[in-house]
């Protein structure tokens, strides 16, 4: 069947790869405008104190200076992702609730300017008592980071299905064990940048954000404006991760100072201001207990969760519930009791990273599964081929699954890793793991509450055939949305995508999507352009029947060609019936939208976790153990994905190799450190430690052959699904290396000394 594909299912090259590699693309970092300004935000050095009083007069006789902004020149609404849960301001109006909170800002002729402004306003404080962990934040008498929550609670969530209680009283085997995930941080390559220009009553943004309608939702919410008068433009954006996922304080900003100066304005945070606002993974402490029968077949699981949320929310309460609702998507299982309390301290809060809610549960749940494994003497792709979850199945939480290949890859994960040559037989030191993963195609629901179409596309072609311009909301951070977007128009049309012209990200001159996050652009947005694609070749074969003599049913178009299909030699180009639709009929067009179906049940949060589709993937790790030292050396990663119909496998194994990367520096590397006073130790490239070209193994990805009803060609995701189960694939590895289960993350080479030298004691002991 892919055979019969013009476009799909080939690795073009990205759209933007020349630009990039030669210096011409254009970042927000890179762009200046006329008579631009220059911002900065003034930062809390405290983790938690009361503002007694902000005085910016001598910083406003700094020569150069235009404008000092505090909480009373902004309008004093709260701003957030979710509607449930807005405790953000503009800049603090009462107290600071971290170190880095936001106090004001200034803008300036030039950076040298902003910076000598910023050390001369004077802000007194009275020091309050701060809290840093999250259970210690719940207890009673604990300082309130916000009066409106009681016990820093922000989220609390409770599910029950089926009957866990009487599961556990049946089950064979039933083990509880803690693990405790990390703070880590996106790192994209390019800060956060937002350029801001306030003419007449109307402003335009351009902005380093994923989704550019929701950026436009806020903002015109914020500043009391339809949204026709908000305009966002994403140049190049030099990755996200989630990272670049909701508005951020420099976005506002930049907004009030240029309303204010009415000047083009120009925000921008350093490495250090990345780290503070950037809101990475959530650390989270996950209690598991799990009920198997003799065979190794799940009766049922708890997940008792709690989550550090830091000071503000964001997009942590869709984490807090993605961290349930998602457990059950891999396995089959029929009872399942979740409870979630997502906390505040006084640290900088944590949202959406790569597979937000998903990696730590997983690498939890598959470090323990692996531990009921071994309880049990079941290999560790048995017990989990016991367990798959099976096509066509609904999940104990009511998620529907349609295709799902994850058999196909942990057997093909099994073959091309050499698995049965090397699980019990390698030398001392040395370990192979698995762990099975996978993730959403896109949200089943706005997270504004809106019946508008979650995508919408629109083609037009030019007046003599000859090129064609997709029009879409689509964010490209770099996944390379355009390319597959574009691919998808060109195969649904019958044109060649070399003559496709890609406008994405520019709410004013594409259609309305709502961005690049769940990875639900190749689904949702591929929808959308496929129908309108499809539109614009109905419409083209109408005409060029008229001009065969033939009806449109026998006619075919394939690379830019039209012909009947049972004689191909009687074939026009595709322009010269574009040229004459247009003398007749005006421009030749077509748009596509789409919206999910009602997915899910109807039980308090069961709209987060749906999905039209969702992917599935085997990883396998081998890696070495220095005993003497626990440094670990990573051999090998073998990656299969089930990600239905490839579009672009060029892409596919460049997702799949990214979310590799990232996964072994969360598992290893990763970590983001604070002072006994809430402050960042480590807030810098060099400290924050990631794995560089030396760290990364070799690593092998397959995708599998499949095919998901609900996407466009079958389609679905590999953006994030690939980074969900590293994590408990290398904790597995280290298990078979060592004998030792590592509940803590990351697995630091000391961590690693520490459990061996542990391990030795209690040998000695016996």
């Amino acid at each position: 069947m892919k055979d019969d594909y013009a476009v799909i299912g080939r690795s073009v090259p990205k759209l933007d790869a020349r630009l990039k590699v030669t210096g011409q693309a254009l970042y927000a970092g890179d762009m200046k405008f006329p008579n631009m300004l220059f911002g900065k935000i003034l930062r809390s050095p405290h983790a938690h104190a009361r503002i007694l009083k902000i005085d910016t007069s001598e910083a406003e006789r700094l020569h150069g200076v235009k404008a000092v902004i505090t909480h009373k020149d902004v309008p004093p609404k709260k701003y957030g992702v979710s509607p449930a849960r807005r405790d953000e301001n503009i800049f603090c109006i009462d107290k600071v609730r971290h170190v880095g909170d936001k106090v004001a800002a200034v803008a300036a002729i030039d950076e040298e300017t902003v910076y000598r402004a910023l050390k001369l306003i004077k802000v007194d404080y009275e020091e309050l008592p701060a809290v840093f962990d999250p259970i210690e934040a719940m207890a009673e008498g604990a300082p309130l980071i916000h009066d409106d929550f009681p016990h820093n609670i922000n989220v609390e969530v409770h599910q029950s299905f089926g009957n866990v209680k009487e599961a556990f009283d049946r089950a064979f085997h039933v083990r509880t064990d803690t693990f405790l995930g990390h703070r880590t941080y996106h790192s994209p390559l390019e800060p956060h940048v937002s350029i801001a220009f306030w003419e007449g009553d109307k402003v335009t943004v351009y902005a380093t954000t994923q989704k550019a309608h929701y950026l436009q939702v806020d903002l015109a919410r914020q500043f009391d404006l339809p949204l026709g008068k908000v305009r966002v433009v994403c140049p190049f954006i030099g990755g996200g991760f989630g990272g670049k996922a909701a508005a951020m304080g420099l976005d506002f900003a930049a907004v009030a100072l240029s309303r204010l100066t009415g000047r083009p304005v120009k925000m921008f945070y350093d490495r250090d201001e990345m780290f503070t606002h950037n809101r990475g993974r959530h650390r989270q402490i996950m209690e598991l207990t799990t009920g198997v029968d003799r065979d190794g077949k799940i009766l049922g699981i708890h997940a008792n969760f709690i989550m550090d949320g830091g000071a503000y929310t964001g997009n942590g309460i869709a984490t807090a519930y993605y961290s349930g609702a998602l457990l059950p998507v891999s396995y089959e299982f029929d009872n399942f009791k979740y409870d979630m309390f997502r906390v505040y301290t006084n640290l900088p809060g944590s949202a959406s990273q790569r597979g937000h809610g998903a990696v730590h549960p997983k690498y939890a749940l598959e470090s323990q599964l692996e531990m009921i494994a071994r309880d049990l003497g079941i290999d560790s792709l048995e017990i989990r081929l016991r367990n798959r979850r099976k096509p066509n199945t609904v999940t104990v939480n009511e998620l529907g699954v349609n295709s799902c290949e994850l058999e196909t890859c942990i057997e093909t994960a099994r073959k091309i890793s050499n698995w049965n040559e090397k699980k019990g037989k390698l030398p001392r030191g040395r370990g192979i793991g698995v762990a099975s993963g996978g993730f959403v195609s896109g949200a089943g629901y706005p997270i504004y509450r809106t019946n508008l179409p979650h995508s919408v596309a629109l083609i037009r072609v030019n007046e003599d055939g000859s090129a064609a311009t997709l029009y879409t909301g689509a964010v490209d951070i770099g996944q390379g949305s355009n390319t597959v977007l574009c691919q998808m128009a060109a195969e649904a049309m019958g044109f060649r995508h070399e003559d496709i012209t890609v406008v994405s990200a520019d709410t004013e001159r594409s259609t309305l999507d709502f961005g690049a996050y769940s990875s639900r652009q190749t689904l949702m947005s591929g929808w959308a352009v496929k129908k309108a694609g499809e539109m614009v070749k109905e419409k083209l074969l109408e005409m060029a029947s008229k001009m065969m003599n033939v009806e449109p049913e026998v006619l075919e178009c394939k690379g830019s060609e039209v012909f009947v299909k049972n004689n191909p030699t009687i074939r026009e180009p595709f322009g010269k019936i574009a040229r004459e639709y247009f003398v007749k009929n005006g421009i030749l067009m077509g748009q596509g939208s789409y919206t999910p179906p009602k997915l899910g049940g109807d039980y308090k949060g069961a709209a987060v976790g749906t999905s039209p589709a969702y992917s599935f993937s085997a990883q396998i790790v081998e890696l070495k153990i220095d005993e003497e030292t626990g440094e670990i050396d990573v051999k090998g990663v073998w990656d299969v994905h089930d990600s239905g119909t490839v579009i672009n496998p060029a892409l596919v194994h460049g997702q799949s190799h990214g979310g590799i990367y990232m996964g072994l520096g969360e598992a290893i590397w990763e970590e983001v450190k604070f002072d006994e006073n809430g402050r960042i130790l480590n807030p810098n490239l060099a400290e924050y430690r990631m794995p560089t070209a030396l760290d990364v193994p070799m690593m092998d990805s397959l995708a599998v052959e499949g095919f998901e009803p609900a996407g466009p060609w079958g389609a679905k995701e590999v953006g994030e699904g690939a980074s969900v189960p590293t994590e408990g694939a290398v904790a597995n590895a280290i298990l078979d290396a060592t004998g030792v289960l590592m509940d803590t993350l990351p697995f630091s080479y000391e961590k690693v000394w520490h459990a061996l030298r542990k391990k030795e004691k209690a040998a000695d002991k016996e």
